[in-house]
């Protein structure tokens, strides 16, 4: 088990957390990372490009003009791909990008994240995280005294609505749950800030997922 100090608001210390070694000391597979990350980036894709091909431009009929004796090509139609406003050939079509990657690589991804996180000491864990007010200015001042200024992301269990208006204006900043929590998340922010609930659900998950 791997100790961590707990951190109130104020960046004082509030106790001692005992992190599970199979998700916060777990190997470093950068193999699996990359993956991970590509997997994501390819399910953002919206697969909606387009392009018509020469029977779906408009035009068409007529041959442009007679096969022989012109002096010019020969030419069957004005909507074939050599003609300006012809068709494009073999163009792009709408298509599904997402795919998926085995359930237990996954999990490793996300562990060796939290492990790379863990040995660049950006993992701060918090004691309870609690807005009396929507008020951004608040919000950075505990991001202030954390020293978690930067790309940071919060991970809770179950933000209520002064938590989450109050951080989504900070630039660089993103809100995050243990359920929803994936490899490019962890990888795109300089800092990981969790709550202790959410930390033993995010275990909890994950060991879980291992036994599943």
């Amino acid at each position: 088990m791997v100790e961590m100090d707990i951190y109130n608001i104020r960046g004082e210390t509030a106790g001692k957390a005992q992190l599970r070694d199979e998700i916060f000391k777990a190997p470093i597979r950068e193999t699996l990372l990359h993956e991970a990350v590509l997997m994501y980036l390819a399910n953002l894709r919206r697969g909606t490009v387009k392009t018509k091909t020469r029977s779906e431009v408009s035009g068409g009929g007529a041959k442009p003009w007679k096969q022989k004796g012109t002096g010019r090509a020969r030419a069957g139609s004005n909507t074939s791909p050599l003609w300006r406003r012809g068709g494009t050939a073999f163009g792009p079509k709408p298509r599904d990008y997402s795919y998926s990657i085995p359930k237990k690589a996954k999990r490793l991804a996300l562990c060796s994240a939290l492990s790379s996180k863990m040995e660049e000491g950006s993992l701060v864990i918090l004691n309870e995280l609690k807005m009396e007010r929507v008020k951004t200015k608040d919000m950075v001042n505990v991001l202030r005294s954390l020293r978690s200024q930067d790309k940071t992301l919060l991970i809770l269990n179950g933000a209520d609505e002064k938590i989450k208006k109050s951080f989504r204006n900070i630039p660089g900043c993103s809100l995050s749950s243990p359920v929803t929590l994936n490899t490019y998340d962890v990888l795109s922010h300089d800092k990981l800030l969790i709550t202790v609930e959410a930390l033993s659900q995010l275990e909890e998950r994950l060991l879980k997922w291992t036994r599943g």
